[in-house]
């Protein structure tokens, strides 16, 4: 069979139909207050998929929930006996839409994830799932995966990758996956021609152009790893800091939870797994009340510390990925676009 294929439009509705016979649909959909959000597709007759518009968030909660039950335990009258029961039920899931920032995301999430210590809630997720993505031929105003090399497009991590081409779409097979769901519904596929590649072709040049925000992170970067980072930034940006978490929360690639048991009833009872955030003044509390970590200079060190210094030096690559959300989401202008131009021009002066 051809490496690429064609899927004309007109054919997308019936090929997703025939996905949702055995998997949940997860694709960006916009609601009734003109939000678009990824969200389970029940019936592809009542919801228009939304591909124009960036969701306003990933699909971390589907595959790393922002609160998840672990497991349950019971306990006889007397405490003696205790017996647990697993949660750790995830239907099969096609994920559809997603863009090339979110593919590189639950990359960025299965090396935490999978590759030392396996977590088998998360594993269970991913084995579960297949992933659709969809290059950007226009990129968004925040968006700057191409100094993350996270995007526009990506050359692998995805099982069939899209690219609008007007009529139709370009669909390259990335895995085994991929390439089994095309030959499994192959009545919707044509082979891709070599104008079809030319055009693909040309979509991806213009998209690295149409950039609005020019960011160039691996500069700063290059100023961290070097410490050439003044100290007035980090307590300028701390200062802003309104310790709310909002963009660990939107960020598709923060990772960072925190567990506790909660009591049921007298004989019951579960232990969670809830998302934390580094710029929280709790994180690096210590028992007695103490923080080694000064709030009011260093709030917001850590995060960024982690996204462009941290990650590069353990995985060779920084963990923001460019989507720009939590650009709009903060309401106090900390940013990492703003921290990024910030250290590059505050370190040539």
């Amino acid at each position: 069979m051809p490496e690429n294929y064609i899927l004309k439009k007109d054919h997308l509705k019936s090929f997703l139909r025939k996905l949702q016979k055995d998997h949940r649909l997860v694709a960006p959909v916009k609601n009734e207050y003109g939000d678009t959000l990824f969200s389970v597709v029940d019936s592809l007759d009542t919801t228009d998929i939304d591909l124009e518009n960036q969701a306003q968030a990933s699909v971390k909660s589907y595959l790393f929930p922002q609160q998840e039950t672990l497991f349950t335990y019971k306990t006889d009258e007397e405490g003696k006996q205790y017996t647990f029961e697993e949660q750790n039920r995830f239907e099969p899931t096609v994920f559809f839409g997603l863009r090339s920032c979110d593919l590189s995301a639950i990359l960025y999430m299965d090396v935490i994830f999978l590759k030392e210590n396996k977590d088998p809630y998360y594993q269970k997720k991913r084995e579960n799932s297949i992933l659709i993505g969809l290059g950007c031929n226009q990129p968004f105003d925040n968006c700057f995966c191409r100094s993350t090399r996270s995007g526009p497009f990506l050359e692998f991590g995805f099982d069939l990758q899209f690219t609008d081409l007007g009529d139709r779409f370009y669909v390259e097979p990335g895995r085994a996956k991929g390439e089994a769901l095309v030959k499994q519904w192959q009545q919707f596929f044509f082979p891709a021609t070599q104008d079809d590649d030319k055009a693909r072709y040309q979509a991806t040049l213009e998209a690295h152009g149409n950039f609005k925000q020019q960011v160039l992170a691996p500069v700063a970067i290059g100023r961290l790893q070097e410490g050439r980072v003044p100290e007035e930034i980090w307590q300028h940006f701390s200062a802003r800091c309104q310790d709310c978490a909002g963009c660990a929360y939107i960020c598709p690639t923060c990772t960072c939870y925190n567990m506790t048991d909660r009591t049921i009833s007298a004989t019951e009872g579960e232990r969670l797994r809830t998302w934390d955030a580094c710029t929280f003044a709790g994180f690096t509390g210590m028992a007695g009340g103490h923080n080694p970590v000064d709030m009011e200079k260093h709030r917001i060190r850590r995060r960024f510390m982690h996204k462009l210094l941290h990650d590069v030096n353990r995985h060779g690559r920084p963990s923001c990925v460019g989507c720009g959300r939590c650009v709009d989401m903060c309401f106090g202008g900390v940013d990492i676009i703003k921290f990024i131009n910030m250290v590059n021009s505050e370190s040539e002066d």
